[in-house]
């Protein structure tokens, strides 16, 4: 899973957000490492809803125009959860290897 996809299924688990909402989430979950365009949005939304994990919420007109808001599936609740125990038990295995490769005389890994 790619880290734009990633916080887009994070940015979906509290509610169905529109692009915008989306984009300012994801800015603000990943600390501004991952600045997703509008147009690298869609192309982001595009594959997760063909592979079923995001699907359209509901569609909404806002200031003359329609807001399309989507929202995270079960599938992708399931896919979101197995990537984050994936970095987590990778963050862990590299934390490890750290401690393990420290020198013991100056505490500095080796």
């Amino acid at each position: 899973m790619t880290e734009p996809a990633f916080f887009v299924l994070t940015a979906l688990i509290d509610a169905p957000r529109h692009g915008y909402g989306i984009v300012a989430d994801v800015a603000e979950l990943s600390r501004g490492r991952v600045q997703l365009k509008i147009g690298s949005l869609y192309g982001v939304l595009d594959r997760l809803v063909g592979d079923g994990l995001v699907e359209l919420d509901r569609e909404e007109a806002w200031q003359g125009r329609l807001r399309r808001y989507y929202r995270v599936t079960e599938r992708g609740r399931q896919a979101l959860e197995a990537e984050a125990q994936r970095l987590a038990a990778n963050a862990r295995l590299a934390s490890t290897r750290l401690r393990e490769r420290r020198n013991p005389i100056t505490g500095t890994p080796s």
